[in-house]
Order: C-alpha cells, then sequence, then structure tokens
C-alpha cells in the first residue's frame, strides 16, 4: 500500500514547488497533481512498483511491504548479489541512485536482473529509470575511481518454489483480538485500493509541525555510511553536475538576493543554513536533495545550480559561504534586521514608507 508523509513531500513547502517526479515516473498515472499543492492517488490503479519513492526527493512516499532500508541491510547478509523483481523487490525502480550507490560500494559488484522488463506491463517508465539509474551510478563510481560494477543482465531469475497468487480475502478468516488492529489497517488498505478515484491529501497539524523540521534522508545517512568505508581517490574528480540526480553544488548571485530569507527556511534537510542574526547563507552540498525547492521560492533567482560537482564533497563535505549581509537596526522601529544595501530602514517600514510616499503623492 503506497503511502503519502505530507509533511515530508517537498510541495508541502511552497506553493511555487516545481517537483512532479513522481507522477512522471508513474507508470499507471496513478499519481497525479493538480491543483491541490500535494499528489493525489488513485490506489486502485498503484501496482505497488515503489518508483515514486525512488525519485521523491525527500522520501515522502513509502510503501507498507518494500522499505529501501530495510532491503540494504538484508541485501548485505546474503551472499547473492542479485536484485531482481522476482526475488526481493517490488520493481528494481524501488531503489533510488543513492541505494545503488551504497549497495555496490559494500556489497561490492551487483548485478540487476532486467530479464523480465520487456514483458512487463510497468516498463513504459520503469525500465527506462532502471536503466537511468544504473548509468548515474556507475558514472559516480567510475569518478569515485572505483572498480565495483552495477550490471545490466537478462537473467530471468526464479524461485525454487512456486509461486502462489495471494488471496486479499484471506485476512478475513484471521480476525482475532491479537491481529485486530492490522486486519483494521489491511481493511482500510483494501478498501482504498477499492475505490476508483484519485484521494487527494492535505495537511493535518501533525504534518504542520514536522514542516519546520530539518531531516537528512535515510538514504542519505546510508550513502553516507557507506563512503566511510571506501578509499578516497587519487584525485577528485570534477563531474557533469547534470548527470547527478540527488544532489548539487550552488552558486549565489548576492547582487541579485534580496535578503528574503525564504531559500534556507524551506530547505527541508539544512542543506542551507544561516546564522542567529541572519547574516549569511551556508550551503553543505552532501546534504542536498536537489529537491529545487530553494530554486521555486526565489523570485530574484539569485540561486542558480553549478555545472560542476566535485567528488570531494563525497569524502570530504564542507559548508561554503554562498552570501553574507549586514545587520543592523531599523531608524524606524529599532528592529534589527538584515540587507545587502545600504538601506537604514527595515523591510517593513520601508514599505509603509513608501505606502505613505503614495498616500500623499510624493515621488
Amino acid at each position: 500500500m503506497l503511502k503519502l508523509n505530507a509533511g515530508a513531500c517537498v510541495r508541502s513547502l511552497a506553493k511555487n514547488s516545481e517537483c512532479d517526479k513522481c507522477e512522471v515516473v508513474c507508470p499507471t498515472n496513478a499519481i497525479v497533481i493538480g491543483e491541490n499543492p500535494l499528489p493525489s492517488i488513485n490506489f486502485s490503479l498503484c501496482v505497488s512498483c515503489g518508483a515514486c519513492g525512488a525519485v521523491c526527493p525527500n522520501e515522502a512516499l513509502s510503501m507498507d511491504e518494500f522499505n529501501p532500508t530495510n532491503f540494504f541491510f538484508d541485501f548485505l547478509e546474503e551472499d547473492d548479489n542479485i536484485i531482481s523483481c522476482r526475488k526481493n523487490v517490488p520493481c528494481i525502480s524501488a531503489l533510488s541512485v543513492e541505494h545503488l550507490l551504497s549497495i555496490a560500494i559494500l556489497k561490492k559488484d551487483i548485478i540487476l536482473d532486467m530479464g523480465y522488463c520487456n514483458e512487463c506491463e510497468i516498463a513504459s517508465t520503469c525500465k527506462p529509470q532502471i536503466e537511468k539509474n544504473q548509468e548515474e551510478a556507475s558514472y559516480l563510481l567510475d569518478a569515485m575511481e572505483s572498480e565495483v560494477e552495477i550490471k545490466l543482465e537478462d537473467i530471468r531469475y526464479k524461485d525454487e518454489k512456486e509461486d502462489v497468487e495471494p488471496n486479499r480475502r484471506d485476512f478475513l478468516s484471521a480476525i482475532n483480538l491479537k491481529t485486530v488492529a492490522k486486519t483494521k489497517h489491511t481493511f482500510e488498505s483494501e478498501v482504498k485500493k477499492a475505490t476508483d478515484e484519485l484521494i487527494e491529501h492535505s495537511l493535518d497539524k501533525k504534518d504542520i509541525a514536522l514542516l519546520k523540521q530539518k531531516k537528512i534522508t535515510d538514504r542519505r545517512k546510508l550513502l553516507f555510511s557507506a563512503i566511510k568505508r571506501v578509499q578516497k581517490p587519487s584525485v577528485y574528480h570534477i563531474v557533469d553536475a547534470n548527470e547527478i540526480s540527488f544532489t548539487s553544488q550552488k552558486l549565489m548571485d548576492e547582487s541579485k538576493c534580496t535578503v528574503c530569507q525564504m531559500c534556507y527556511r524551506v530547505c527541508p534537510t539544512g542543506a542551507l543554513t544561516s546564522d542567529l542574526k541572519n547574516s549569511k547563507i551556508d550551503f553543505d552540498p552532501f546534504l542536498c536533495i536537489k529537491c529545487h525547492i530553494c530554486h521555486d521560492v526565489c523570485e530574484s533567482d539569485a540561486i542558480t545550480l553549478s555545472s560542476a560537482y566535485n567528488i570531494k564533497e563525497f569524502f570530504e563535505p564542507a559548508v561554503k559561504n554562498l552570501a553574507t549581509f549586514r545587520v543592523r537596526r531599523c531608524d524606524e522601529c529599532n528592529v534589527v534586521f538584515s540587507t545587502n544595501s545600504d538601506d537604514t530602514l527595515c523591510y517593513r517600514c520601508k514599505i509603509e514608507e513608501e505606502e505613505a510616499k503614495s498616500l500623499w503623492g510624493i515621488k
């Protein structure tokens, strides 16, 4: 069963967010982004491939029966190095580039079983996504001077045990006091799956409380832990930033910045930060999830993406200063404010002064 954590969705952080990755990758059009800021889901169309959760930058989408983090640890304990939709994942597209990188680094060579993709009904979007993830992960492994390989092979894995199609109504016969809570959840899930319509999502009080929290994704924690166990390359290579989907390096044009403070306030992971005085904007590339929300809220387009990415950020993460501002006390109201100009009035007093001049007919 697909679940949306509304408080983690970057579209909940600002109405200007352009993120639509889940909608684009969904092979059955079960996810739709319309007038409602948050994605709407038709659960009856969802085939639980998990691709949407893998492309979601902030892990807002997840499934009941498959957790990539749990899979990561279970797979490392196995002797086999095959990842297949007939063996251990609902679809290989349920694993992000970060998951593939982390697994490959610790497991060494891994094989992605593509043998069933050509005949699969969801191959239209999932197969290209798998190939894209493999290509990106391999590109970064080369840049890290790693000899590890992520291979695409037509293995067509078969389980020795005969697959039995589960009956969705079997759960009704297992009702007792110990399973009533689980049964209730399963029943509600079945009702959603049987409802052939888009279910809209909204923010409740719990979700709103989560909006201000800065949280690092589980997949980034896994990648950080895996890279710690890797020998540093002889040279920190500079790679094409357009080839990386999950992180970035940013540039700031201070002359365009209006010091509105929105970019680091909406950043879901804390990649963009300031100090108590709001006198600067710092950026940590390794915490960036490339959700683009800071760009979407920047009306002056002061923040831009660098065209290059230094692999050094994987091994020696460093916080960079993007902008520094003056901190002054307003001549009118005595409030402390940040500015990159010679203004002596805070923004509120400045607006009031402009409105007063307009009222009086003074230019």
